[in-house]
C-alpha cells in the first residue's frame, strides 16, 4: 500500500496575511501545495489528505481538488474546535482549534496506512519526498516507528527576518531524542544564532537539523495522540490559547519509551512565506528549479 500524504491547510498565514496556501507562486499560477503534491505523486504517494476549516469546503473543492482529479485520490477533513475526545471539556471563550497535532487527529478516520504530515505553506523539495517515502514503505505494517525529515538549519533561514524552527538533539542512529523550540533564529554576519530565554545569542552550526513540521507515521500514532490529548485538555482546556502541537506528542512518546523517531537528514533547502517580503525570492527561487530541469513550466497539464 503506497503511503498517504496529509497536508495542514487550515490555518491562516498571520504574519503574512490571507490565505497564503492559495497564492499562485509558480509561473502558471502554481501553489506551494502544488510542487509539494507533484513531489509526492513521483515519490510514490498514493493519497492526499487535506485538513481544513470546514467553512471553506466548497471554495477548496472547486481551487484545489478538481486540479488532481486522475493523477491522485484526494480527501478532505475538517478541523474544528469542537472536535474533541468524548467526555473532554474545554473553555467556551476558547476561539481558535488546538494546533497541529490536533489537526493531525482530524485524519484518523481517514488514514490507515503510513501517511507524511507537512505544512501546506512550505516548500520541502524534491529529495525530501524521496526520503520520506523511503522510510514510509519501509514501515508498512509497523508500530511505533516515526521519523521526521530533519533540515540543515543554514538551508531554512528567511532573507526578511528571524525564524522558528524545532532543534532537534538526536542520538548516535539517528534517533531523536528532543525538539526545542526556538522563536528567534538568524544569521548575523558569517554566524547563525538563536537568541535564548535571557536574549542573548547562541551560535548554532549551519548543519544543525530542525524540524520543519515533515513528519511520517504509521496509524498507530492517532492512539496515542487521543490519549495524550484527553490530558492535554484536562490541564490546559480552560486556556484560550493552550497549542496541542506535534512535538509535544513525539516528545512524550519518545521519551516515555512508547516509539522512535528517526531523524531523516535532507539536502533540500526550504523555503517559504514566512513574512510578505519573502514572495518576490520563493516565485525567483522556484523559477530557479524550473531552470535547472526539477520541475516542468506547467505542472499539471
Amino acid at each position: 500500500m503506497k503511503p498517504t500524504l496529509f497536508i495542514l491547510a487550515a490555518g491562516m498565514g498571520s504574519r503574512y496575511g490571507g490565505l497564503k496556501q492559495l497564492d499562485g507562486l509558480g509561473p502558471n499560477g502554481e501553489t506551494i501545495m502544488d510542487y509539494s503534491i507533484y513531489d509526492a505523486i513521483r515519490a510514490g504517494f498514493g493519497k492526499v489528505v487535506f485538513v481544513i476549516r470546514e467553512s471553506f469546503a466548497d471554495d477548496f473543492k472547486m481551487i484545489v481538488l478538481n486540479k488532481f482529479n486522475g493523477l491522485i485520490k484526494t480527501d478532505l477533513v475538517f478541523q474544528d474546535i469542537a472536535k474533541v475526545p468524548a467526555g473532554s471539556t474545554y473553555t467556551p471563550d476558547r476561539e481558535k482549534p488546538w494546533g497541529t497535532n490536533h489537526a493531525v487527529l482530524m485524519g484518523k478516520e481517514a488514514i490507515k496506512e503510513p501517511f507524511a504530515v507537512i505544512n501546506a505553506d512550505d516548500f520541502y523539495g524534491k529529495e525530501s519526498y524521496e526520503i520520506l517515502a523511503d522510510f514510509l514503505k519501509s514501515v508498512e505494517g509497523k508500530k511505533n516507528e516515526y521519523c521526521m525529515v530533519g533540515y540543515r538549519v543554514g538551508n531554512t533561514l528567511s532573507e526578511s527576518g528571524a525564524v522558528s524552527r524545532g532543534i532537534c538533539d538526536v542520538d548516535e542512529l539517528s534517533l531523536l531524542q528532543n525538539v526545542v523550540e526556538r522563536t528567534h533564529i538568524e544569521k548575523k554576519g558569517e554566524d547563525i544564532v538563536f537568541a535564548d530565554e535571557n536574549g542573548a545569542d547562541v551560535a548554532i552550526p549551519f548543519n544543525t537539523p530542525v524540524s520543519m513540521n515533515m513528519w511520517g507515521f504509521t496509524p498507530d500514532y492517532f492512539y496515542f495522540s487521543e490519549e495524550i490529548f484527553k490530558v492535554f485538555l484536562a490541564e490546559n482546556g480552560q486556556q484560550l490559547k493552550s497549542e496541542f502541537y506535534i512535538p509535544l506528542v513525539v516528545n512524550e512518546l519518545i521519551v516515555g519509551g512508547k516509539a522512535t523517531c528517526k531523524v531523516l537528514d535532507t539536502p533540500s533547502k526550504w523555503f517559504g512565506v514566512t513574512y510578505a517580503e519573502d514572495r518576490e525570492k520563493t516565485v525567483q527561487d522556484i523559477r530557479n528549479l524550473i531552470d535547472l530541469g526539477i520541475y516542468p513550466t506547467k505542472l499539471f497539464a
